[in-house]
């Protein structure tokens, strides 16, 4: 094999974002038949599979090294080509970031905010726990991700953003309906609290090394939003792990209280994950979110 051929690399990454080659075929303006020739073409210059055919279709470990390889690919494509047309009106930078939903609701618009203002960037943020947008990174699917994995992924680069410190917090209302005694085990068998979704760890690990309750041992509402965590918090009809940083204007009046003040603070720390060849506007990106981040995220664990 002396050379790699993209058409064969851009049918094996639309078939897999689609998860059909009826929609690939679609988007690639060919037939179904034609999308397959074109995976098996690249299966036989690599000598070996480049697609699980499950369901949901998953790149073999070749096969997501091609992918990645072409995501680079793309990414410097986009960069070069309004340089090589200058009379045509530049268009904003697709740019596609791996993100936490505690993340998003507090700081990551904020660091990006000089980009996305006069429009150099089109943003397209896929939201997952923190502990799993890397594997949008592994896939291909994402330039950047904010992890709590440090290792790099291979061909990539990882950067300390800050720890996250996290609260455990609820209404006055709700500290008297339900902890009018503290937290207690009894007490916390009747609260509701709250986890991101059924593969959010953070709140049963918080819940089982403190108070030695398992999961499924008392109630947990599952949201999918850390600006809904808040909602319910405040609306007195659950007590969460909540980002500091998210409610210090509500621990400051009163309408939420530290339930665990003279506890440790649950950290976490983020990492900016990104493809080590980064140039231009992905650099600035990779700049500005690690300059924010050192303004406003502590730079050492504080755990007690």
């Amino acid at each position: 094999m002396n050379h790699l051929d993209y058409k064969l690399l851009q049918a094996l990454d639309v078939v897999l974002r689609e998860q059909s080659f009826e929609r690939a075929a679609q988007q690639l303006h060919l037939t179904q038949s034609a999308v397959s020739q074109r995976i098996k073409q690249l299966e036989l210059l690599v000598a070996q599979p480049v697609l699980i055919r499950s369901q949901p279709l998953q790149p073999t470990a070749t096969g997501q090294l091609l992918l990645t390889h072409y995501q680079q690919v793309q990414q410097l494509e986009r960069e070069l080509l309004p340089h090589l047309s200058p009379t045509t009106p530049g268009k904003p930078l697709p740019v596609t970031i791996a993100t936490n939903a505690d993340s998003l609701a507090t700081w990551l618009i904020p660091a990006l905010a000089s980009l996305l203002q006069p429009g150099l960037i089109e943003l397209n943020l896929l939201i997952e726990d923190e502990n799993r947008t890397i594997d949008r990174l592994r896939r291909g699917e994402a330039f950047g991700a904010i992890s709590t994995q440090q290792e790099p992924l291979p061909g990539c680069q990882s950067e300390l953003l800050g720890y996250m410190d996290y609260v455990l917090t609820a209404s006055p209302a709700f500290i008297r309906r339900y902890f009018p005694d503290g937290l207690t085990e009894q007490a916390l068998r009747k609260a509701p609290g709250v986890a991101f979704d059924q593969r959010d760890d953070m709140h049963v690990r918080f819940v089982e090394k403190h108070f030695g309750l398992p999961p499924g041992s008392y109630p947990c509402h599952t949201v999918r939003s850390s600006e809904a965590f808040v909602a319910l918090a405040k609306a007195g009809a659950a007590y969460c792990l909540i980002p500091k940083l998210q409610i210090t204007v509500e621990l400051h009046t009163g309408e939420l209280q530290d339930l665990m003040p003279e506890t440790p603070l649950l950290q976490r720390g983020l990492y900016w994950q990104r493809w080590a060849l980064e140039r231009g506007i992905y650099r600035q990106i990779s700049q500005l979110l690690l300059s924010h981040c050192r303004q406003i995220l502590p730079q050492q664990s504080i755990c007690r």
